[in-house]
């Protein structure tokens, strides 16, 4: 089962697709949720959620102080997931749902955005991942932080220009980096 920890919506149930997706557990998220808040990154906060799934990371932030919040997922299932989860939060224009894949997306939009989280597959190919990091770069502004799960096996991504790595922390299986815009 996978909830909402904290804030407006905390304890809320949150519907996960049944294949395709790893949700982020509620002991990991509570982490990174727990540096995001004493760093004061969340409250009127602009989220991109990358490789959305079910959107927990996102609609934690909303949960939070988040202003707003936009999902891209390019799985069908997985966007009608994300887009009842939103339904039944009732949070209306506050989220909104990009049925694309992620660097397309980042290399069409031109919003901005002060909090961005990127949770993909953790096959993912290394240079897809580099690629959706330095095309996220610009669409943050400086100081803005970037959250990064990976496979704890994954070895540490190239982070492109424009980013920065703050820390990483393992949680069994998971490995959370924390990055940062940089000029």
């Amino acid at each position: 089962m996978t909830r909402i920890i904290a804030g407006e919506f905390g304890g809320r149930k949150l519907a996960v697709p049944k294949v395709g997706t790893r949700p982020t557990t509620d002991r990991v998220r509570e982490a990174i949720f727990s540096r995001l808040d004493h760093a004061d990154a969340l409250r009127g906060s602009h989220v991109l959620d990358l490789y959305a799934g079910s959107g927990a990371l996102g609609l934690e932030s909303l949960s939070r102080g988040a202003a707003e919040a936009t999902f891209v997922e390019s799985a069908t299932p997985a966007v009608r997931i994300v887009e009842g989860n939103i339904k039944e939060l009732g949070l209306g224009t506050r989220a909104a749902v990009v049925r694309e894949h992620v660097l397309p997306f980042l290399e069409r939009t031109t919003k901005t955005f002060t909090l961005a989280f990127l949770d993909p597959p953790y096959d993912i190919a290394d240079g897809d991942l580099v690629a959706a990091l330095a095309a996220l770069a610009p669409r943050l502004d400086p100081g803005v932080p970037v959250v990064l799960e990976v496979s704890t096996r994954k070895r540490l991504p190239e982070w492109p220009r424009g980013l920065q790595l703050m820390q990483s922390k393992a949680y069994g299986e998971t490995t959370v980096h924390f990055a940062e815009r940089v000029r």
